[in-house]
């Protein structure tokens, strides 16, 4: 029997033993009891095989009844259907999940426009002189794919036909080259717009739009600690990365550019300028030399944009209160009253009430300095729109800007106009709906439903831009988001079923009275929890965390003071091991089916296991400066 067989079977008999071990004797339990052993008995249960969504409704309604049985033995049944029906309409009904089977279908469809592979080769060439490049550029091409579908098996499955061939090729170790796959396969379940995020908020109930806000630079910050790795590594042990040699650097050069290099100049602009205004542009059309200019002026460009987008910001003037017609309180009865005019409104004459004396003066002369007020008054609010001078840190800005394009201008060779090309082609489109997506959501332009109908529309889009759009992809990518929104939908369904019946056995309050009566402090509460999450990570699934174990420790969080939000954010990156940890590390069992027959399952391990050291260090990271995940929701919604 295998290795990893024997390690499930003794974590499931951990569990049964605990479960014998610590409850009191079957004459002695209490509905509290029940519950725990309710929990233990699905974890024994989808360590099994059984499939986590069924488990966890038939776990539910056996218990539930277990417990009305307790109270009203005759309405048990009818109280169990009714608890069943209305925790699966409150589920459906949720509106927030409607954005998971567009964001599934965005990434089904992103994932067949066969853009991985040109989006790996431009990488590559990208960074070939980065040490360790191709472990490089597979962990970049994995995190931009996995974000745009957030599907770790394809990203791992695709990402393991494509860069695992190469790295071991050029002499690459198994264990790294395993892990930068394994690893960075799976920062799309991390970094927005990611499911796991998604299913958390919906379960936890916090915001997703703040969390979306919140994990968006954690991720990158893993993703930036998988290449600090990678790169320390290989430059520390060339022999597990070697660089690449010449022949694996060339680009090959169109005639245009060939002819222009080897004629005026090997950079682009001086070259290309060159052969537009002199005499040697004879064999090289004006069309041609215009189009390669304009696709070299595009960092410019962009640049020269986003600044005066950022200039027009910091200008603009201040917002005015509304005063245009508003006249001030006394205005117009700067002269005193005469003495005929006071005894004419302390004594009015006649039987009837008259208008006092004076009264019509004092009115028209009201009337007669409010006009010119209400006159002159748009004329104030628009001297007042006047722009603010920019601040000292956009013109430091500016200037930084205009050195790094002089510099990056300097460099720029058509080899490296063609490596541009290459990723205008393939990573570029994928950036800029991954940001629109992410821009809408997080600025509050669109909620995440509608904005992942937009994204599924740029999924659309790019599919018909690389000519990919066709029945047959379109009748794949509907089945497996309905396969995939379907297990999501029935999961929440059985969560919900599970969450209410251990709350009727009173299990969750049993917990608390157990965690409350150990008198932990907020910082001891919170490595208890993410080091059992951590564990929880190694048998289960981060879905199954999620939807049995969240709702136990959500209610704890008001009596330590801790914000859900932040709580989220932990538990999101402490998810992560979920994928890298034995014996359930699903992502090495995706790159073991699709690698060669030499590499063994304990390699994938080996491979996973310092990148899951990282993740350990990442949740240290974010734990001691809150900021990194806290800073941009403060920011944006307070």
């Amino acid at each position: 029997m295998k290795k990893e067989i024997w390690f499930g079977l003794s974590i499931m008999a951990m569990v049964v033993l605990a479960a014998f071990v610590l409850l009191p004797p079957v004459s002695e339990m209490t509905n509290g009891h029940l519950g725990l052993l309710m929990l233990a008995l699905v974890v024994v249960a989808i360590m099994l095989g059984f499939p986590t969504a069924f488990t966890l409704m038939g776990m539910g309604m056996i218990f539930a009844w277990l417990a009305y049985r307790s109270q009203n033995p005759e309405l048990a049944v009818t109280q169990t259907l009714d608890l069943m029906v209305q925790r699966t309409y409150s589920v459906m009904s949720n509106d927030v999940l409607i954005s998971i089977p567009l964001f599934v279908f965005m990434g089904y469809l992103i994932e067949r426009a066969n853009l991985i592979e040109k989006l790996f080769k431009s990488m590559h060439l990208a960074t070939a002189r980065v040490p360790g490049s191709l472990a490089v550029a597979t962990i970049i091409t994995c995190a931009i794919f996995a974000t745009a579908t957030g599907i770790v098996g394809a990203v791992v499955t695709l990402m393991g036909l494509l860069a695992l061939p190469a790295m071991l090729r050029a002499g690459y170790s198994v264990q790294l080259s395993a892990g930068a796959i394994t690893a960075g396969g799976c920062l799309g379940i991390l970094i927005p717009p990611s499911v796991m995020l998604i299913v958390y908020g919906a379960t936890a109930g916090v915001s997703v739009v703040k969390l979306y806000a919140g994990a968006f630079f954690p991720g990158l910050m893993l993703a930036t600690l998988y290449l600090a790795y990678v790169i320390i590594l290989a430059k520390l042990k060339p022999h597990m990365a070697p660089p690449m040699s010449a022949e694996d650097r060339y680009v090959p050069l169109p005639p245009v550019a060939h002819e222009v290099s080897m004629t005026i100049s090997d950079k682009v602009l001086p070259g290309l300028i060159g052969a537009i205004k002199g005499k040697r542009n004879a064999a090289v059309p004006m069309n041609e030399l215009l189009k390669q200019l304009g696709i070299a002026l595009l960092p410019a460009i962009s640049a020269l944009v986003i600044m005066g987008a950022i200039f027009m910001a910091v200008t603009a003037p201040a917002p005015l209160e509304e005063t245009q017609g508003v006249v001030a309180m006394g205005e117009g009865f700067d002269e005193a009253p005469s003495a005929e005019e006071e005894g004419a409104l302390a004594e009015p004459e006649g039987d009837g009430l008259q208008a006092p004396p004076g009264t019509d003066d004092a009115a028209a002369k009201v009337v007669a300095e409010a006009a010119p007020s209400a006159q002159a008054a748009p004329a104030e609010p628009a001297a007042a729109q006047e722009r603010l001078d920019a601040p000292a840190s956009f013109w430091i800005g500016l200037v930084s800007v205009a050195v790094a394009l002089a510099i990056f201008y300097a460099y720029f060779s058509f080899a490296r106009l063609e490596i541009f090309k290459m990723l205008l082609g393939s990573f570029f489109p994928l950036a800029i709906m991954i940001l629109a997506v992410l821009g809408t959501i997080v600025f509050g332009l669109a909620t995440p439903t509608e904005a992942a109908a937009m994204g599924s529309m740029g999924g659309l889009l790019l599919a018909g831009a690389y000519r990919r759009l066709n029945m047959t992809v379109m009748r794949e990518s509907v089945y497996l988001t309905a396969k995939t929104s379907a297990m999501v939908c029935w999961l929440f369904v059985g969560s919900s079923i599970f969450s209410a019946a251990f709350a009727l056995l009173g299990g969750q309050e049993l917990i608390n009275t157990w965690v409350l009566g150990m008198d932990l402090t907020p910082t001891q509460f919170m490595i208890l929890a993410q080091v059992v999450i951590f564990l929880l990570g190694w048998p289960l699934e981060w879905t199954e965390i999620i939807v049995i174990f969240m709702p136990i420790f959500i209610p704890l969080l008001p009596h330590f003071n801790i914000d859900p939000l932040f709580f989220g954010l932990l538990v999101a990156l402490n998810l992560q091991t979920a994928f890298l940890s034995p014996p359930v590390a699903m992502a090495a069992f995706y790159l073991k089916g699709v690698s060669p027959p030499h590499v063994t399952l304990n390699q994938i391990f080996a491979g996973m296991l310092p990148f899951m050291a990282i993740q350990v260090f990442a949740i240290f990271l974010l734990y001691m400066f809150p900021a990194i995940g806290m800073w941009l929701p403060n920011v944006l919604y307070k």
